[in-house]
């Protein structure tokens, strides 16, 4: 049996993403030796209970000094001060990646806590999730068929790029490369924008005195809009506020498409109406069938 492409990782945040990725190159037989640290023992004991981890992490100078890869799963709050510990530590073949949602923010935490170590870092995002969190939500086939993007830095070798794109590969994903500025504007929009919006309209909702009565008639339409409110809300005020810039310009451009469709709707306009809702259904239609 050849030896596993990866002899030991270090995962940091043993959840949905950081789990997901230690069974998915197990299933991928892609790993050796898993290493969890986080915050909760309990989680850590459930995870290796689960068979994610081999043992958790005690010493991080210990474990991150001959670990082949590290993957930072926590929140894009802590990556700062995370990278600030195991920057002493990080061996001169250990490569980092992580799973933040946002990329300029975990970019720039790189340059100022990694220093010389920045280019053994790979910044990377998986478009894959759920509402649930810790590693009792993990899944060797999260990723399977998903897109990943790597933001590449300047100062990563093409080798380093190459492993860090085979590990997400070997959990079954699609990469895509953007620079870390492209990735924050395209997912303000098309992530991070309905959050907010989700998590707005079921927040209207719970201070209504009569919320139970709109609750108790609520169906599939308000389900599918305010699936993503049941997500984590420690992430997504991270998220919100690491990506406020390129949120905003999203926030404010629905704001307008908002106001045309409040005019819209005061002077009983239906074919504009329509013809907005036309365009939308095209475009929706179109996305479905990809």
């Amino acid at each position: 049996m050849s030896e596993p492409q990866f002899k030991k990782i270090v995962v940091f945040g043993v959840g949905l993403i950081g789990g997901s990725f230690a069974l998915a190159l197990r299933k991928a037989n892609a790993v050796g030796e898993v290493v969890g640290f986080g915050r909760s023992a309990a989680n850590l004991q459930h995870a290796q209970e689960l068979g994610i981890i081999d043992r958790a992490g005690g010493d991080i100078a210990a474990e991150v000094g001959d670990a082949d890869l590290v993957l930072l799963a926590t929140p894009v709050g802590q990556m700062a001060e995370l990278m600030a510990k195991i920057a002493p530590h990080i061996g001169v073949h250990t490569l980092i990646t992580d799973g933040g949602s946002t990329k300029s923010d975990v970019v720039g935490y790189g340059y100022k806590k990694l220093g010389s170590k920045i280019g053994q870092f790979v910044p990377a995002h998986p478009i894959a999730g759920a509402e649930q969190s810790g590693a009792a939500a993990a899944g060797a086939d999260l990723y399977a068929g998903k897109k990943v993007v790597l933001t590449p830095l300047p100062e990563n070798s093409p080798p380093a790029i190459s492993r860090v794109q085979s590990a997400w590969e070997a959990c079954g994903a699609n990469i895509h490369l953007l620079s870390h500025e492209e990735h924050d504007a395209v997912f303000a929009a098309v992530s991070h924008l309905p959050h907010l919006l989700s998590f707005a309209l079921v927040h209207d909702l719970a201070q209504r005195d009569n919320r139970e009565l709109l609750m108790s008639f609520a169906a599939s339409g308000f389900r599918d809009f305010t699936r993503i409110a049941a997500s984590s809300p420690e992430m997504w005020r991270d998220i919100c506020l690491a990506n406020r810039e390129a949120l905003l310009k999203e926030l404010h451009r629905y704001i307008d498409e908002l106001s045309t469709m409040s005019s819209a709707l005061e002077r009983g306009d239906a074919a504009k109406l329509e013809q907005t809702f036309h365009t939308a259904r095209e475009l929706r239609a179109g996305w479905s069938e990809k």
